[in-house]
């Protein structure tokens, strides 16, 4: 396809990235340490404690040695991190990624069924877990080849005497840590400890090695872990910062507010972009609770904003929001899942700044496309290819379609996957034959290469910027006894983009709503589970007895 794209991008954005200059995140986060030392590299929304670029150097060298020579885990060991936002996990990404492991991020509200599949799946033989999540990696530690597990409390960033009383009214007076057993399991502070007195040893890491293992659940719903490479991520690391250094005063601190969660490849992406521009990351543990997010956004200049629709959405509705310093805020950023008309004129009208619009996924490390950041005004696309990025719009036989027609938007660039971790199959079926990844999105391209996503090939439905697949949903609510068939759909939501809407087919007449959810919550994330239950006589389906979603769709 022609690259018409090219001459919408702002002024001194490139059209290409040097992807032979990439080399690893550790030789990455080693020249950002080397450049910027002393300034602060990470810093706790809740606690207002900061690590600068030295500290985290140092902190990062000590986890490195504890796997290396205490553990003597070898390079390309698959790791697990379980934990939201603190000041904890850009020690371990680092450190992890320093010593030439994979990091396998989990996500810390997962029931014991859905981190069983993930630990199973990526074979992670360690694992460093927030106290809090624990006790769920308990329940299923026997079932896994984990054989390391290392336990951080809340707290344990923050300053001797205020980490221990922190820890302890976590523990004993909120009583915030369910009882876990995990024997053998070794405290954070004390492996930070054993790794000072044991030596670290850099490691070779060439740019086509894998970082991460990012599972999605694809169109099947069974979680797959895209295999991410060290140039993947900093190829889109690379295309994310030169589309925003012309609208950058590099002379001034680069603040940008962390609130998605950084297990999650979005925030993950511009987090990394900020280490390498010598920016500050702050991290906010708890988004949903908005009055204290704000009270955070008000104590800093801040430059950047990646969050989703429902995240600006509750900011502007709270009456604190508006008094807020936006004098130096330069890109509000939206991904995940669609920015909203009203909430983007909204923003633009509180902040002056434009909501911009991107396009990613987690195949693709994850931004494939983005607003120009010069934007006037709310365009309703997902922007323009980013550098070094190709696209094809392609009907159902494969045919490449012109602008103006509405077709599969696939991608090929240096941001693009591996594959899919051990399954080759799976690989192969999104994979074209001249090497584009098919997205399963159906996208229309109009003159000036801007991009709008019209409809979806995939039944995925999207919760809060959050993947939601209807097979995982129907597997859960079918383990139910009561329970004969079962379609799950997405339906519109003003809160969360959209909800998961169930129509179940009883087999008992005793089953209930209340008896669903339940049932839902002892094996679902809070977010996969259904917001609304209808109960039918029968579902709607083909001749070949296939379910019919689209027809339940229409009725949600």
């Amino acid at each position: 396809m022609e690259r018409i794209w090219i001459q919408s991008y702002s002024p001194g954005v490139p059209a290409q990235i040097d992807v032979s200059a990439l080399g690893s995140i550790a030789s990455y986060f080693d020249d950002a340490v080397k450049a910027f030392g002393e300034r602060r590299a990470f810093v706790s929304g809740s606690t207002g404690v900061a690590i600068s670029y030295l500290a985290l150097d140092r902190l990062t060298r000590q986890l490195a040695a504890y796997f290396q020579s205490v553990l003597q885990l070898p390079p390309g060991a698959r790791v697990a991190l379980m934990m939201p936002n603190l000041l904890q996990y850009p020690v371990c990404l680092f450190g992890l990624l320093r010593a030439g492991y994979v990091v396998v991020n989990v996500n810390p509200m997962y029931t014991a069924r859905e981190l069983q599949h993930q630990l199973n799946d990526s074979g992670a033989q360690a694992m460093i877990v927030v106290e809090v999540f624990a006790h769920t990696l308990a329940k299923v530690i026997a079932n896994t080849e984990v054989k390391h597990v290392v336990v951080t409390g809340l707290a344990d960033m923050m300053p001797w005497p205020k980490r221990v009383l922190g820890n302890f009214l976590i523990r004993k007076v909120k009583k915030a840590v369910p009882p876990y057993s995990l024997p053998g399991s070794v405290d954070f502070l004390d492996m930070l400890a054993q790794g000072a007195a044991a030596p670290f040893k850099p490691v070779a890491i060439a740019s086509d090695d894998l970082a991460f293992l990012q599972y999605t659940g694809g169109t099947t719903g069974v979680a797959k872990g895209a295999m991410l490479t060290h140039g993947n991520i900093l190829a889109n690391v690379k295309q994310g910062q030169v589309w925003s250094e012309p609208f950058l005063d590099r002379s001034e601190e680069l603040i940008s507010i962390t609130a998605i969660p950084l297990y999650h490849i979005f925030a993950l992406g511009g987090c990394l972009g900020m280490v390498g521009m010598g920016g500050t990351n702050v991290l906010v543990a708890d988004p949903r609770n908005i009055p204290a997010f704000v009270k955070v956004l008000s104590q800093y200049r801040f430059v950047s904003l990646p969050a989703v629709n429902t995240l600006f959405n509750g900011l502007i509705n709270d009456p604190g929001f508006a008094k807020v310093d936006f004098s130096k805020l330069r890109f509000a950023i939206g991904g995940g899942a669609a920015v909203q008309r009203p909430v983007a004129e909204r923003w633009h009208a509180i902040t002056q700044t434009p909501l911009v619009e991107g396009y990613g996924l987690t195949e693709c490390s994850p931004t494939v496309t983005v607003n120009p950041f010069d934007l006037k005004e709310f365009n309703g696309s997902i922007g323009l290819p980013v550098p070094s990025t190709e696209v094809s719009i392609r009907d159902g036989e494969g045919r490449e379609l012109p602008p103006g027609k509405a077709g599969e938007l696939c991608v090929k660039g240096p941001q693009v996957m591996r594959g899919y971790w051990r399954r080759p199959q799976e690989t192969a079926a999104v994979m074209t034959p001249d090497g584009f990844l098919r997205t399963g999105d159906v996208a229309v391209m109009d003159d000036k290469g801007f991009l709008k996503i019209v409809d979806r090939i995939k039944d995925m439905i999207l919760v809060s910027g959050f993947n939601v697949y209807p097979n995982e949903i129907e597997e859960v609510v079918m383990m139910h006894p009561d329970v004969l068939e079962v379609a799950a759909v997405g339906k519109a939501s003003p809160n969360s983009g959209e909800m998961v809407k169930i129509f179940v087919v009883k087999k008992s007449a005793s089953l209930t709503e209340e008896a669903l959810i339940r049932h839902c919550r002892e094996n679902l994330t809070a977010y996969k589970i259904p917001r609304a239950i209808v109960f039918l006589g029968e579902l709607p389906k083909s001749n070949v007895g296939k379910i019919l979603r689209r027809e339940l769709r229409d009725q949600a």
